[in-house]
């Protein structure tokens, strides 16, 4: 999205809408993280595994979109803190039953892996 404030660039499908802002796995894992608190970047950069570039741009870009508080210390070196604004938390509804069905998935592969090696050795 860019233009917050230009409305006519918004999708008119509010699925797409979602996507927009957050529709790659980078910004997806940021939230993640950023929902149990506030991180610095070298955090983020360690537990999302994105590379430095790829993560400072979509914090920017998340930053820009007003999902993500940028917090910067007068220290030397600076100190860079990262927050989930009001409207960034509120993805929680989109990302915990991301969540749900992801870990549901995976134990339906692995009952069906289980089930189709049952019957390979019949």
């Amino acid at each position: 999205m860019k233009d917050i404030n230009d409305m006519k660039n918004m999708p008119e499908c509010p699925v797409a809408t979602v996507l927009e802002f957050i529709g790659n796995k980078w910004k997806v894992f940021i939230i993640r993280d950023l929902l149990s608190g506030t991180k610095r970047f070298g955090e983020l950069k360690k537990v999302t595994g994105a590379s430095q570039k790829s993560l400072a741009a979509n914090l920017r870009e998340m930053e820009d979109d007003g999902l993500v508080e940028r917090k910067v210390f007068p220290e030397v070196p600076p100190r860079v803190e990262y927050t989930l604004t009001d409207i960034g938390y509120s993805l929680a509804a989109v990302i915990e039953p991301m969540a749900q069905w992801g870990s549901a998935y995976k134990e339906y592969c692995r009952l069906k892996l289980k089930k189709d090696k049952k019957m390979s050795k019949s």
